[in-house]
């Protein structure tokens, strides 16, 4: 691939990056982990707002379906050791430079969430790394997979009013991973934990049950599923253990996914994830934010039969990535944040 970067803004500590469909054009939004700013970007990667500047702590940002610019976002989970305190709130734009922000629910230690839609009936899922500690580090109170009916209107909620939201799936240690995944037309969240990989799949009626699905018995970080070699049947790739170094690819044989592939380099504190059409082919983009903290893309060569990797960048770190395409032209916006910077990898094939 033809790859060229562009710095787009310097963010310290920059981390979850989200688009949002503002005043009838594409835009995208990046917020920092720690305490600092949320900034609205334009698709050319021109700022064009501050959503805020504090408290940061956001490690997911959700646009309200069909809404002008209104999104969700987790406020102060600073890390694993520092997130009692994590909520989700609502932000709404009012004008330039003001944006509403109200509380939507406490959670502490929110990590993940998403809004899925299924007849009619808007879901928001959230996972929760944990449930609680006693010191640096504990991981003895496992975290916990919630979820509620979200209202279209969302005008009644603050912190004195907030979503009720039940728990529909408990005992999830390191419950860090998490990728939306349409599958057979249904809108499914992928969640990775120590337990391993699993589908959680929306009630097929308005007061149904969540269908859950174990894909993998595999201590797990984050995971993706998509059809690589294109054969039909979307494979799983895989980033293990909890911000570990390997980068694995599980095909489904005789109804068990089986690993295929590994990288062979070590990738320290795996972290970011993207699977889907790249350059005109499917493909998995995964960084790593320890050792050389490369971006890596992976893909499948089918005159050869294998696997491949392809660097994207290097030394920078990358938390999260995000992709979307421009006049014709694949994107990538990469929170590299090892290095404080928020940046644009235009591919061509």
């Amino acid at each position: 691939m033809k790859i060229q970067k562009k710095v787009i803004s310097n963010l310290t500590k920059c981390y979850s990056i989200a688009p949002l469909f503002y005043q009838g054009r594409d835009h995208f939004l990046v917020a920092a982990e720690k305490v600092d700013r949320c900034l609205l970007f334009d698709a050319d990667g021109t700022v064009e707002d501050t959503v805020w500047s504090e408290p940061g702590g956001v490690m997911t940002m959700v646009q309200v379906p069909g809404s002008d610019g209104q999104f969700l976002a987790t406020h102060r989970f600073y890390s694993p050791n520092d997130s009692k305190e994590a909520k989700i709130v609502i932000a709404t734009p009012r004008g330039k430079g003001d944006w509403e922000i109200r509380t939507l629910v406490d959670l502490p230690f929110v990590h993940r969430f998403d809004i899925l839609q299924r007849g009619g009936v808007r879901y928001l899922i959230a996972c929760a790394l944990k449930s609680g500690h006693e010191y640096k580090d504990d991981w003895s109170h496992p975290g916990k997979v919630y979820a509620a009916v979200l209202p279209e209107d969302l005008s009644g909620f603050d912190q004195e009013h907030q979503l009720e939201l039940s728990v529909i799936r408990d005992g999830m240690v390191k419950n860090h991973g998490y990728y939306r995944v349409e599958d057979e037309g249904v809108q499914t969240s992928v969640i990775s934990a120590e337990q391993g990989v699993f589908q959680f799949i929306p009630p097929a009626q308005p007061g149904g049950d969540w269908e859950i699905r174990t894909l993998l018995e595999t201590p797990a970080s984050d995971a993706v599923l998509l059809d690589l070699d294109e054969d039909g049947e979307k494979e799983l790739a895989v980033l293990s253990p909890f911000h570990g170094d390997c980068i694995r690819i599980y095909k489904r044989e005789n109804g068990a996914f089986v690993r295929v592939y590994q990288y062979e380099e070590s990738a320290p504190f795996v972290h970011s994830i993207y699977g889907g059409m790249l350059c005109g082919i499917p493909q998995v983009v995964v960084g790593h934010r320890g050792g050389k903290r490369n971006l890596i893309a992976f893909s499948y060569d089918k005159e050869k039969g294998l696997y491949r990797s392809e660097l994207v960048d290097e030394d920078c770190g990358s938390a999260n990535v995000y992709h979307y395409v421009k006049d014709g032209k694949d994107v990538i916006i990469s929170a590299n944040r090892e290095i404080d910077q928020v940046a644009m990898y235009t591919l061509e094939p």
